[in-house]
């Protein structure tokens, strides 16, 4: 499997360090590449895609290095000397780069993010770093919303949190369809969020009041 592989290549030391290009692993995978450029048409031995596979490789490991991360480990270190806070924290416009599972092409846009303390904070770019931890894998939208939403209710056990993603999809703009100006949104809300309306109004006024960054 993929997962398998990859972290069969890499991550000995960092999701970001270079993967290791002569591994049973990853010869098998430049292979496979070469495979899909012939299938396509290519040549793999001419000049321009001798080093093809490499750089695909690399790539991968770029794209999917959530694979080898943990949600946990970023929302371990908590704050609790807040003063008592215990209003919304908002995050918005967080980029998503993704890949869908279905036809491993692209997914962009942004993730708005949101919880209500019940004690305890985290910090702002550990919030970030979970978006980025479940959109460098294989996904589909509707369940990187949903893992998102649900490590930050597990690991932090706030009083709630909703999270919103608005992307483009790759398999939509060009291929299939070609809607290349359609959006997707999806939500998940847990908590006060999903029972208390004044909450949840006031979470979707304020992330619509900053309009679509990448519109």
């Amino acid at each position: 499997m993929l997962s398998v592989n990859l972290r069969g290549i890499a991550y000995p030391a960092s999701p970001m360090h270079e993967p290791d290009l002569n591994s049973p692993e990853s010869i098998q995978a430049m292979d496979h590449i070469r495979s899909i450029l012939k299938f396509i048409g290519e040549d793999p031995t001419r000049e321009g895609l001798l080093e093809t596979p490499k750089r695909v490789i690399r790539a991968m490991h770029e794209h999917y290095r959530g694979y080898a991360m943990d949600p946990a480990d970023a929302l371990a270190r908590t704050f609790t000397e807040v003063e008592g806070y215990d209003q919304m924290v908002l995050l918005t416009d967080l980029d998503i780069q993704s890949h869908c599972e279905h036809h491993m092409v692209p997914f962009v846009g942004k993730a708005h993010i949101a919880y209500i303390p019940d004690g305890r904070v985290v910090g702002l770019s550990k919030l970030a770093k979970v978006v980025d931890i479940y959109s460098k894998r294989l996904q589909v939208q509707e369940k990187l919303t949903a893992q998102i939403a649900e490590a930050i209710q597990v690991h932090l056990r706030p009083l709630g949190v909703a999270v919103v993603i608005e992307c483009r999809h790759f398999c939509m703009c060009y291929r299939g369809v070609h809607q290349p100006r359609a959006w997707t949104t999806t939500s998940k809300l847990t908590g006060i969020f999903l029972k208390n309306l004044a909450t949840r109004e006031e979470f979707l006024r304020l992330i619509a009041s900053r309009g679509r960054a990448n519109d």
